[in-house]
């Protein structure tokens, strides 16, 4: 109550927003607050919306701001007409535009793919090309955490186009990169990829990503086919793996888990980062955690500084 009235007395949207992230932290998580909770998040959607496009007319431009929901933001780059819209309308609830000519998509689309109980946000892009690329979308790439280097095998000229592709990134200085390959954080932006071969369903294909391994042999591939579904049952599993994260799961004390949103924290984070990521209250104020995984006793003590492996339940002491 206190923080809604702080909301009805805020002046700018970046107050309100902070008071309806605070109301969303602080309200009891039950059934009973289902819908109270859903409208919060919809007014919190709706005021980063709002911030976005209003930042982006005073830019002069159009926004490029995809949030981050989920496990990670993985980014479809790649040539024209190889299928990346295909891919996205094949594992996600959104439709972008699909049509036989390039160029068909002109803006990010975004949607959702899951992996169990794990949502990342998959997102189309306009095609690269030696003498097109979108003005923002280096930008854009830069906040991604994947990104999907999506090619057609039996396109006569598919070195070429990934050539072209990687050469009008490395103008803005991006680099493709494996995860084993990717060096220190420098001028340049090393963008973890994986090349995704589409269309793996027609004949001649895996002689050419034979072909295409030879030429890109430090990057990892994926064999698809967005029009058959070859390759797609594990696609989502794939890209978890990929983004290298770990799923954190709530427990109030005699309270059974919330399995249903998790909290994602990067390998290797710990206790106190799980506690901050729900609120910097909770991990300014917190003593000690209970964790309910493998290789743990049940609802084992456990310090700040205990890292968080896939699957924990942890219950936080304040």
């Amino acid at each position: 109550m206190e923080a809604e009235k702080a909301y009805k007395q805020a002046k700018t949207p970046s107050e309100k927003l902070e008071c309806l992230e605070r109301m969303l932290s602080v309200i009891p998580k039950h059934k009973g607050t289902e819908k109270m909770q859903g409208d919060i998040k919809r007014r919190i959607s709706q005021l980063k919306e709002r911030m976005e496009r209003e930042s982006a007319r005073k830019r002069g431009g159009v926004s490029h701001v995809i949030r981050r929901e989920g496990a990670g933001k993985v980014v479809l780059i790649g040539p024209p007409n190889t299928g990346k819209s295909q891919l996205i309308c094949s594992l996600t609830n959104a439709r972008p535009e699909v049509a036989p000519y390039p160029f068909a998509t002109r803006i990010p689309v975004p949607g959702i793919i899951s992996f169990e109980n794990a949502k990342m946000t998959l997102v189309d892009t306009p095609p690269i090309t030696s003498d097109f690329r979108d003005a923002d979308l280096s930008g854009f790439l830069r906040k991604a955490d994947l990104t999907l280097l999506v090619v057609d095998p039996l396109d006569p000229e598919v070195l070429e186009l990934i050539d072209a592709v990687i050469e009008s990134l490395a103008e803005v200085k991006i680099k493709l990169a494996s995860e084993e390959n990717r060096g220190r954080p420098g001028q340049v932006s090393e963008l973890k990829t994986i090349v995704v071969a589409n269309k793996m369903d027609l004949e001649g294909a895996r002689e050419t990503v034979d072909v295409l391994k030879e030429f890109y042999p430090d990057l990892p591939y994926l064999l698809i086919s967005a029009e058959s579904g070859e390759g797609l049952e594990d696609f989502a599993r794939e890209l978890f793996l990929a983004l290298d994260v770990v799923r954190g799961y709530t427990k109030k004390p005699g309270k059974k888990p919330e399995f249903n949103d998790p909290v994602y924290l990067k390998r290797g984070q710990t206790v106190l980062d799980f506690a901050r990521d729900i609120h910097k209250d909770f991990a300014e104020n917190l003593k000690f955690a209970r964790i309910w995984g493998e290789g743990m006793h049940d609802g084992q003590s456990v310090a700040r500084d205990h890292q968080v492996n896939d699957g924990d339940i942890i219950e936080l002491h304040i």
